[in-house]
């Protein structure tokens, strides 16, 4: 069964200051691959980690855009990741979800990829903003950080 991914667990993945890097490793080995579960990725996550991880705000250092692209690419092509897209059933369910629960413009994106995982039938993401993904009946977060 894929897990989905959120993005802030592929930046701890990737960048080694990170407070929590050891034990994103530590939950990839042997909570996902070492049990034969895969990784579900949507493309949207690709592009918010090359925003983060090029944002030389959040860290001393920074990846350039080239080998932040590169990490990307090295993502989406990896054996244990399973591409997930958006349709039109996410975009619907997405509109569904901003409406039911009273959603604002923070929570766009998170929405749209929680909407994207679920048509997709993947149930859990991980991510350490559990509580961005816990108000989606269809998706449990998973925190690769406790």
């Amino acid at each position: 069964m894929a897990k989905g991914v959120d993005t802030t667990f592929l930046v701890q993945l990737e960048i080694r200051e990170s407070a929590s890097h050891a034990p994103a490793r530590e939950f990839l080995e042997e909570s996902i691959l070492s049990a034969g579960h895969s990784l579900a990725l949507a493309p949207q996550v690709l592009l918010e980690f090359v925003h983060v991880v090029t944002d030389a705000k959040r860290f001393e250092r920074p990846l350039s855009m080239n080998g932040a692209l590169k990490r990307a690419d090295f993502w989406w092509g990896a054996r244990e990741v399973q591409p997930v897209y958006p349709d039109i059933e996410a975009v619907r369910l997405f509109f569904h979800w901003m409406e039911r629960y009273r959603l604002g413009r923070k929570r766009l994106l998170d929405t749209f990829l929680a909407a994207t995982y679920a048509v997709n039938g993947v149930a859990e993401i991980i991510s350490s903003n559990a509580r961005d993904y816990g108000i989606f009946e269809a998706l449990t977060p998973i925190d690769p950080t406790l």
